[in-house]
Order: C-alpha cells, then structure tokens, then sequence
C-alpha cells in the first residue's frame, strides 16, 4: 500500500529535496498535499508531476493565478489551512512541515491532527510554540522527527538510549563566512559576503543567521525543547568542514559522534525511511574531514550573538518569540541595505533588553495568538526603533 504524504513548503529548499527523494521512489507514495506561499507556477508543476489533487497557496494574489491555470478544474486549491478535513480522510503517514518563520506554527499544529509522523523543519515554530507543539503531538499520538542536520543527528544518535543518561550535548557550527576574517572587517561586511555560506546551500535569512551565528543559539534552544534538558548540558563547538554534526557525551564516560556529508538529503532521507528499509547512495567515509576535524571553542568578540544564551530564561517563555521577531525584521533591514551588518547585533540587544520585552521571560505561551500577536508588536517596535 503506498504511503500517504503531505508536504507543508513544498516549493522551498527542504521541500524540492523531499520530492527529489520520493521521485526515485515514486511507486510507494501518494502525495496527498503540496503547499506554497507564492511560487505558484512551481506548485503547479509539482502537482502534475506527482499527480496531486490538493494545493494550498497562502498568498491570495497567486492562489487567484493559480485557479486560472486550472483551467480543468481537476485540483483542489484553497488559500487557507481551514480545509484540511476536506482533504484528509484518513491520516497522512508522513508529514513535511519546512515553510519558513513564525507563519509555519499555525500550519504546523493544524497538520499534527492528520498526520502518523511528522517531520518538523521550521525552527520558529520549535522555539517559539514547542508546548503547543508537544500538546497536539501527545493528543493525536503523532510521532515527531526533528529536520535540522544537528537535531536529527541527536535523535538518531539517542535511539534506544535514555536522555537522563546524556552528561553534554555538543552541537558543531561550521563559522559561516567570516569564522577567519579579521574582527576590524566585521564594520564593513557587505550583504554578498554575508550570504556566502562556505558548506551549505541556504536561503538568504537563514544563511545570515548563520553568518551572525543566532542560528546556533536557536539550535540550542531547539535541543532544550525537544529533548527537555537544562542548558548547561548543551554546547556549541566550531567545526569548519560541518562534517560532524552532533556529539552525545553518555554519563558511562562513552562518546557518540554523529557525521554525514553537507548535504541536507541525508537527514530528510531518513526521517521519511525510518525503519532503515531503503539505502540511500552516499559518498564513502571522508577520511580527509575525520582527519581534521578542528573543533574549537566560540570566540564570543567574532560572534557575539552567542552571548544571547545567557539571556534566555531556563523554561520556555514568550521571550523566545521577541528575540525571533525582532531577529527577523533586522536581518530584513540588512538584506534590504537599511543597516549595517553588525547592527543586527546591536540593535537586537538593544531592543531585547527594553523593559516592555523584559517581561515576557516569565510569560509562557497558552495558545498561538499569543505568539502571532507579539510576533507583529515586536516587528512594529522593531521597526520603530531602528529606521
């Protein structure tokens, strides 16, 4: 019996990769679900290529050039996610959730209700709504995999294994584009250089987090969620070649270290054959990266991002939802040349620290709206503050 899929994202990087993958293995899946933002045209051609009946197409501009080029109205298309009981009628084994932002949460815990597994790729949604995440994971007995190579590599590596038994979890950050340059050039980094990343294919908001590093701190906030441990147990090493990606120290003094090539196919591919019951073709064992794998604790002058880490309250809050929001709108303002690099930084300290922000380290998000409506008063003061 093929295996019903359901692909949140689908015409993103995460996405085109998951359909790459089960295009080589077609006869065992039926898509029942593609969505989309804005890239209509490619949404269209992966349903005819894959035979989907349902699209989902938020953008209402492109939803409406999308119905017209139904012209055999033989698909569903809708423009929200408040259809999902017309289109599931009975569970999806596999669900991808990869759209990008705080917009992915709602999605996200709409999906969980129809779906056996999900994969999560949205790190937004994982730091800023995990509770709620976790709440419909139990009460609709989803299975959950985490996407990100880091977090997929621990969850592999804690396969039959006890979390309580972990004494540190190590997550690697490659440096990014400037992990050598010298500190008095961070004043003039320009956007080109900042989206140069020198392992990984990403898009431009992603590729900047990793080049001020506030994707590793989401990381390690993700880690704390998803496997609910302390934050001293969890740290971050720098490893150039990103070829380890994760490295689990057992209280019985035994190390797992967990490597694959740069190439996000590796994670996705196993978090849709769990059970090891297909091969993927990979490269041999890099004896070149194992030979050097030069890790090397953070130097906190170039990333000073990591500082943010101290800041973080030690259970999760709204807090998490302010330092996303504002973090987005900045890095917004950096790609469209209206500050500079570095003020990313600063000017997310500064905003972080108000007092008005302060407060939400001892609120906790009860429902999403909590999280929508802080996400929009943060972007706006954001805004405010540095414009």
């Amino acid at each position: 019996m093929k295996k019903k899929i359901a692909i949140l994202g689908s015409t993103g990087s995460i996405g085109k990769i998951l359909l790459d993958i089960i295009s080589k293995d077609h006869k065992n899946f039926e898509i029942i679900l593609l969505t989309a933002n804005t890239n209509y045209k490619l949404l269209y051609k992966q349903a005819k290529k894959f035979n989907v009946k349902n699209l989902i197409i938020t953008n209402i501009k492109r939803y409406n050039l999308l119905r017209k080029i139904n012209k055999k109205k033989n698909l569903n298309i809708y423009n929200d996610f408040k259809n999902l009981s017309r289109i599931f009628k009975c569970k999806a084994d596999y669900s991808m959730s990869s759209i990008t932002g705080i917009n992915g949460l709602e999605p996200t815990l709409n999906i969980i209700k129809y779906s056996k597994k999900i994969a999560i790729a949205n790190k937004e949604s994982i730091i800023c709504g995990w509770n709620l995440i976790y709440k419909e994971l139990k009460k609709n007995k989803t299975q959950f995999i985490p996407v990100d190579s880091e977090h997929f590599s621990l969850w592999y590596g804690l396969q039959n294994l006890k979390i309580k038994n972990i004494e540190k979890m190590y997550l690697t950050a490659s440096g990014g584009p400037f992990n050598n340059i010298p500190l008095n050039r961070f004043k003039s980094i320009k956007i080109d250089e900042a989206l140069k990343h020198p392992n990984w294919k990403m898009g431009k908001k992603i590729s900047i987090d990793s080049a001020t590093m506030i994707n590793k701190v989401y990381e390690v906030i993700e880690a704390r969620n998803i496997f609910n441990l302390n934050y001293k147990k969890i740290e971050i090493l720098i490893h150039p070649k990103s070829y380890v990606h994760a490295i689990l120290k057992f209280d019985n003094g035994l190390t797992k270290i967990i490597a694959h090539d740069t190439t996000m196919k590796i994670p996705i591919f196993n978090t849709l054959y769990t059970n090891n019951d297909k091969k993927l073709k990979s490269n041999t064992i890099n004896i070149n990266s194992l030979n050097n794998l030069n890790f090397k604790i953070i130097e906190l002058k170039r990333f000073p991002m990591i500082k943010l880490l101290k800041f973080l309250p030690s259970k999760q809050s709204l807090f998490e939802t302010v330092i996303v929001s504002a973090n987005d709108t900045l890095v917004e303002l950096f790609l469209n040349d209206k500050i500079k690099f570095i003020d990313i930084q600063k000017k997310l300290f500064m905003i972080i620290n108000k007092k008005m922000f302060l407060k939400f380290k001892k609120k906790y998000p009860k429902k999403i709206q909590d999280i929508v409506e802080l996400n929009n008063f943060v972007r706006l003061k954001t805004l405010k503050n540095c414009i």
